[in-house]
């Protein structure tokens, strides 16, 4: 073989390991982003599940499983899932298996993007200020605030209203003593908050993040001791 011909095709290697070494890197990245794990499912609510061995991460489900999500709860799941950079907290499902017997039944695999619609970014909890009730007759200690959050406990109830009964909600605000100070209405929760909910199932007490929708008129106020109503957004233990 002539110099020029072995030149040339050490040219054409050449420019074809170039070309293919941002593939290969691309490649590597693409896997690098793919967690796989297996763990029993803890809790699942609208789009997002739980499940310890994700390591504290949330995961995210866009799309239906089928008979629901809540279906998973307490089955073995073998999970494929690529990170968000820009959700630190949350990995979305591509792939959902759920054991059965000594194999693995694949339940789940996504075709949709994921809607984020009520997700609460972590970074958004220094926008909520704390209130500190000492007194249904200190109305400056929650009005004009617009995000705030409150440590209490959840409480549900049933008032009758036009002759029908239906269920009310309540963030109760208690003392150090354990007595009752002040409610606040709760008008919605998230599918996020009540995914929470469902996590913190162990606790009596957590910080609610409320995005507040009204205030109660004093007259109702110091018969129920609402003092104002809003939709949770958020849950925690700090």
């Amino acid at each position: 073989m002539s110099s020029r011909k072995i030149l040339f095709s050490l040219t054409v290697l050449t420019i074809c390991l170039v070309a293919l070494i941002p593939a290969v890197a691309f490649a590597q990245s693409a896997q690098s982003q793919i967690k796989e794990f297996e763990g029993v499912v803890k809790t699942a609510v609208g789009n997002y599940m739980y499940v310890p061995q994700a390591q504290g991460l949330d995961i995210y489900i866009a799309g239906d499983i089928p008979g629901s999500i809540e279906s998973l709860i307490g089955k073995e799941v073998r999970v494929k899932a690529s990170l968000l950079p820009d959700k630190a907290n949350l990995i979305l499902a591509e792939s959902i298996e759920v054991k059965e017997g000594t194999g693995y039944t694949q339940v789940y695999t996504r075709t949709a993007e994921p809607d984020f619609a009520g997700y609460f970014d972590p970074h958004l909890r220094d926008e909520y200020q704390a209130l500190n009730i000492t007194s249904l007759n200190k109305p400056e200690e929650w009005e004009g605030k617009e995000k705030i959050k409150v440590y209490g406990k959840l409480e549900t109830s049933k008032v009758k209203e036009g002759g029908q009964e239906k269920e009310v909600k309540h963030i109760v605000i208690l003392d150090n003593k354990g007595k009752e100070l002040a409610r606040i209405i709760v008008n919605n929760i998230t599918d996020y908050a009540s995914f929470y909910l469902k996590k913190l199932r162990l606790f009596d007490r957590f910080w609610f993040y409320v995005n507040v929708t009204g205030q109660v008129d004093k007259k109702v106020r110091t018969r129920t001791k609402e003092i104002l109503s809003g939709d949770v957004v958020f849950c925690c233990l700090f």
